[in-house]
């Protein structure tokens, strides 16, 4: 797709800005729809200051949802694919997948395949979705798979937001403790260094404590920063790397208090992908690859690969899962229950049903023990610092008196 700079004007006034087309001609018939006539119309070159840079997924997932909802119901109206491409375009919010939208409804008008088309933007939709979409095209069911997706990314959508919601507040109170702590130790305790030298004495072993501490912030805080910088930078590091990136996951998942929810959470990712792929037909080998890579942990990932091995070998899935400690009893034997009776994609269902339950109990639970924690971990690092003061404070008031 191309982007062009245009100027004209429709019936009040004139107009001018930038649209993407895949030509000349298809922008003039865009601008023609929109009831713009033009004057001047210019292919802007595409450079790296105009072009969008995202990191990750550039689309959110309520968008998602809400486009797999509205293109399921013009598909069940008989509006065809490629209108309801052109539709959904002109009504979503999301830049990114506006443009996506329209390079996928240029190629389908050219008789390219939406699955085709739809994979040409993999940062967007995710292999599953790809494959999903394939496996619709094939069944003719494409508004029964849109509609499956939606549920999919919507409950997924709720769990991230249960667990994000649970991680955040200690990171939150963690972060201010950190400020209000050097806050404390840079500002206001150098404030009473000279009082103590010229009162001198022996100070209590606290206060020595706290006023190293100052003077150490105050002179080698660049030093912490790099740190810091450099642990974010590490840890960043690992996640690209597949090796490191599974002893870091399961670092997380053997975490003491969050551990046993992120288990929960992976699990419920898990189970909730394999569900819906198995739901719309896609061959069971080719789902178990899939889920390996969107499951985002490394450690349930090997778990999955070495399943889909054995499926191979014509074994059971279920035979790596029960010697992980990652996966539960109730897990194992939901699957081989589906396996013997045929309803996989049932089974796993009710598996991320519950697990899904489970995180949200977890968060909650979490929220209400964690509180009253972390508010006594900042109130002990604040009281320790103030007390470090006042001690020698008070021996100075009873001195002088």
């Amino acid at each position: 797709m191309a982007r062009f700079k245009y100027s004209g004007r429709d019936r009040t006034k004139k107009r001018s800005g930038t649209i993407t087309a895949g030509s000349k001609r298809e922008a003039l018939e865009k601008l023609r729809e929109e009831g713009i006539r033009t004057t001047e119309i210019i292919e802007v070159p595409e450079t790296w200051l105009t072009k969008d840079i995202t990191i990750g997924n550039p689309v959110k997932l309520q968008h998602l949802v809400i486009y797999l909802r509205q293109f399921a119901t013009l598909l069940k109206a008989g509006v065809s694919v490629v209108e309801s491409k052109k539709i959904l375009a002109k009504q979503t919010d999301s830049k990114s997948l506006k443009k996506a939208l329209m390079d996928i409804e240029a190629d389908l008008r050219e008789g390219v395949q939406l699955s085709e088309a739809t994979a040409k933007h993999s940062k967007i939709f995710s292999s599953m979705y790809i494959n999903m979409v394939k496996a619709g095209e094939a069944g003719g069911n494409m508004d029964e798979t849109l509609e499956r997706l939606a549920d999919h990314y919507e409950k997924q959508h709720n769990t991230r937001q249960k667990v994000i919601a649970a991680v955040s507040y200690p990171a939150v109170i963690a972060v201010l403790a950190i400020f209000v702590v050097i806050f404390l130790l840079v500002l206001i305790v150098p404030t009473f260094v000279v009082m103590f030298e010229d009162f001198g004495g022996e100070l209590p072993a606290i206060t020595k404590f706290v006023l190293g501490a100052s003077q150490f912030m105050q002179s080698f805080w660049w030093l912490i920063l790099l740190l810091l910088l450099g642990v974010v930078a590490g840890l960043s590091a690992m996640k690209k790397n597949k090796q490191t990136k599974y002893y870091l996951d399961f670092a997380i998942l053997r975490m003491p208090i969050f551990g046993k929810m992120m288990q929960k959470a992976v699990l419920a990712r898990m189970t909730r992908t394999l569900s819906s792929l198995f739901s719309s037909s896609v061959p069971i080998l080719q789902a178990l690859s899939i889920v390996e890579n969107v499951v985002e942990n490394e450690v349930v990932g090997r778990v999955v690969r070495e399943s889909r091995d054995a499926l191979e070998i014509g074994q059971s899935m279920t035979g790596p899962m029960k010697k992980h400690w990652a996966f539960p009893p109730l897990v194992t034997q939901m699957i081989a229950i589906g396996e013997e009776t045929g309803s996989l994609d049932a089974m796993l269902g009710k598996v991320a049903d519950f697990y899904e339950k489970e995180v949200e109990t977890s968060t909650d639970q979490l929220k209400s023990l964690i509180e009253p924690i972390m508010i006594v971990i900042l109130a002990g690092l604040v009281g320790t610092i103030v007390t470090s003061i006042m001690i020698p404070m008070f021996d100075i008031f009873n001195h002088v008196n």
